[in-house]
């Protein structure tokens, strides 16, 4: 329900300011400044690389409890690929139209990318760890800035699609660390 609200709520506030704040039809908006066939591969690209660095920094042993904590939170939503599939879909969607597409305009790409950041909780000035993920975050999200800039929205979707997918997949297949039983000796 929370991503189909990201998706309507988001997207639909995006819309609405793209079109009646900033004038902008809402088809060129879509249609970008480059071939969809270029936008598609580039987000994709860059999300999965993107999505591989981010994973590599969570990995990191200063940023355990962070990932147990994630990992935690969404192994109990018990989504499975198809629902990880439409959470991502929904966020790319709605976020990236909303943030991109109507406060980007107004407010320049890296003050909307710290602002992406902050309001997802990654900047926490008492949790030093997960200021560091925030902060490459902050990097990532505004490379998507700068994608939605020169490319146009789908590039920029298509990223913040793949890192979520990736990520939440990677999220849900992790075991706390500290939690495995070691297995009993066969005791033939």
């Amino acid at each position: 329900m929370l991503a189909a609200g990201t998706l309507v709520g988001f997207g639909g506030v995006g819309i609405l300011v793209i079109f009646f704040v900033l004038d902008v039809p809402v088809r060129t908006f879509l249609a970008g400044s480059k071939p969809y066939y270029i936008q598609i591969p580039v987000g994709l690209l860059f999300g999965f690389i993107s999505a591989k660095a981010a994973w590599a920094i969570v990995e990191q042993p200063f940023l355990k409890e962070v990932k147990n904590l994630f990992s935690g939170i969404f192994r109990r939503m018990d989504l499975g690929p198809m629902g990880i599939l439409f959470i991502s879909a929904c966020a790319g969607i709605g976020e990236e139209i909303l943030f991109r597409g109507a406060i980007q305009p107004m407010l320049g790409v890296w003050t909307t990318a710290m602002l992406f950041v902050f309001l997802h909780g990654y900047i926490n000035p008492f949790n030093l760890p997960l200021s560091v993920y925030g902060i490459y975050m902050t990097v990532v999200i505004g490379v998507i800035g700068m994608m939605a800039l020169h490319l146009g929205i789908i590039s920029a979707i298509m990223a913040h699609f793949v890192i979520d997918y990736v990520l939440l997949l990677r999220l849900t297949e992790e075991k706390e660390e500290g939690t495995d039983v070691p297995e009993e000796p066969d005791p033939s």
